[in-house]
């Protein structure tokens, strides 16, 4: 069947859209119509190169739809399911599925190659085998994924506003609830108020977090990010250090989440000095594989017992995670709603990624027209 997609052939170059060809699902495939498309940073790493990806790709990696044909095999889902799609497939068999981290499944380890199981490409078109962002490429009408990457969720859902919980939400409000491990009454700093900082500001909020600082130069962020939980925001870290030492008497935050676009050595320097003794600094944020972007001195690392600690998805079990968040959606203590800035035509893609790094947008989200 044919399908439009947007595609990066080459970085640092427009992202197209094209007319591609899309096989039937084989054994452990379904194949999804994608309804909605969520625009987050890392498709931007993929088209500026600072994440080494397989070429040419269909892009986007927060998916939501409904599953229209099913291979052989599949028990996960059935025909006609609405399913928010997960950006790590979880095979729920793997050491790490199987010890409760399916964030790091080893299924995983191909989503910037782009194939399924079997180095397979359903989808085809002028210069070959085209990868999936993810193993799902949700900048495309239709796409044939695993089984292992989707989630059901109720019908009553709203597909435009569940497809932020495939990547960002959980990425966010896991940084803060899972990794940093909020409790109530603790400092947390959050630097960056994107699509993932935003969540992680609301998952402190919800972990019971006293006082939570947003850092980010745009004032429509650290608006935002008042809205939905911060008690402090402020436009440098320079400026937040200060209130973190008075709110603290000194003693500094339990927990700095960083989620810049590109992580720095900079910015991991300031989360570093906003945490006082037993403190974790959660990192999210990603740059080049090959950037050196942790300096600190180890000294201070070993007698203050600081922490950094990596955080891919929240470490969240997207199987359980997703729909318990969406649940915090539907009884009103997560907001959705109010983080969507923009929607956006598959054919304004570019539109949309110039509106996210001008910071224009806190989320923007893709509507697919069949």
């Amino acid at each position: 069947m044919k399908t439009i997609a947007a595609v990066v052939y080459e970085t640092g170059k427009p992202i197209e859209i094209e007319e591609l060809e899309l096989d039937k699902p084989r054994a452990g495939e379904v194949l999804i119509r994608y309804t909605h498309a969520g625009l987050c940073h890392s498709d931007v790493h993929i088209a500026h190169g600072d994440l080494e990806a397989r070429l040419p790709m269909v892009l986007g990696h927060e998916g939501a739809g409904i599953i229209e044909e099913v291979g052989e095999g599949v028990t996960r889902v059935k025909v006609g399911d609405h399913v928010v799609c997960s950006f790590i497939p979880s095979c729920g068999t793997c050491r790490y599925c199987s010890t409760g981290q399916q964030s790091i499944c080893d299924m995983g380890a191909t989503i910037l190659e782009g194939y399924l199981p079997g180095e397979r490409f359903p989808i085809t078109g002028p210069q070959g085998q085209y990868g999936a962002m993810c193993m799902l490429g949700t900048f495309s009408q239709y796409g044939v994924i695993h089984q292992n990457s989707c989630v059901v969720v109720d019908d009553d859902i709203p597909l435009e506003k569940g497809v932020l919980v495939g990547c960002g939400v959980p990425t966010g409000w896991g940084a803060a609830v899972n990794t940093a491990n909020v409790q109530p009454g603790d400092t947390v700093a959050v630097f960056g108020i994107g699509g993932i900082g935003i969540n992680a500001v609301q998952g402190a909020r919800l972990a019971g977090a006293k006082n939570i600082v947003a850092i980010d130069p745009l004032e429509n962020k650290r608006e935002k990010a008042m809205e939905l939980g911060a008690t402090h925001a402020f436009a440098t870290a320079e400026e937040a250090q200060t209130v973190i030492t008075d709110l603290t008497r000194g003693q500094m935050a339990e927990s700095a989440i960083l989620t810049p676009g590109l992580m720095t050595s900079e910015i991991v320097n300031e989360g570093f000095n906003a945490v006082g003794k037993g403190g974790t600094v959660v990192m999210t944020g990603l740059n080049k594989l090959e950037e050196q972007n942790i300096q600190l001195s180890g000294s201070v690392l070993t007698l203050f017992r600081k922490n950094i600690k990596g955080s891919l998805f929240g470490d969240c079990n997207p199987t359980v995670d997703i729909p318990k968040i969406l649940g915090l959606y539907q009884s009103g203590d997560l907001k959705l709603d109010e983080i969507v800035t923009k929607t956006y035509r598959l054919e304004d893609i570019n539109q949309g990624y110039d509106d996210l790094l001008n910071g224009v947008n806190v989320r923007g989200v893709v509507i697919h027209e069949h």
